[in-house]
């Protein structure tokens, strides 16, 4: 039997979560996951559009950071707009909204996210899977890089 890896969507919050005091424990332990091939990661073009803007040292993670690019779709951005219709989230998280869409339509097992306010939040994790479902799409596993982490057993 084949088991085919867990593939996660990197969202840009834990990009920049690899050099917040916060976050930085657990971003690398993920970091980590992947390089060791434990975990598929996925990054969209928007994360790729955000971190443009981000520190020289966030931005360079991604070349030390195996990946696939996906891309942000006309229907993404329309999944994104009915989870902005049906007021999951406000208007100003549109982003966070193409983020979800993306890892939905491109079946992402996972979307990890260190934003709790928009996404990691078991009413809005609710609202974008209710639409999902509605929409004909699988409902996504959204989760911290905490909650996703694997240790080795000893």
């Amino acid at each position: 039997m084949v088991i085919k890896k867990t593939s996660l969507y990197v969202d840009t919050s834990v990009i920049g979560g690899y050099y917040d005091k916060e976050f930085e424990h657990d971003t690398r332990l993920l970091f980590q996951n992947i390089k060791d091939g434990k975990y598929v990661a996925f990054i969209s073009s928007l994360t790729l559009e955000e971190l443009e803007t981000a520190p020289e040292k966030v931005r360079k993670l991604l070349n030390d950071l195996e990946y696939q690019p996906i891309k942000t779709t006309s229907e993404c951005q329309d999944l994104a707009n009915e989870y902005l219709r049906e007021k999951v989230v406000g208007a100003t998280s549109k982003d966070d909204c193409i983020h979800i869409a993306t890892a939905t339509i491109n079946k992402i097992d996972v979307l990890v996210s260190w934003n709790f306010k928009h996404i990691v939040n078991i009413q809005r994790i609710r609202g974008y899977n209710s639409i999902n479902i509605k929409n004909g799409y699988t409902p996504i596993e959204i989760r911290s890089p905490k909650e996703v982490l694997i240790y080795e057993l000893g």
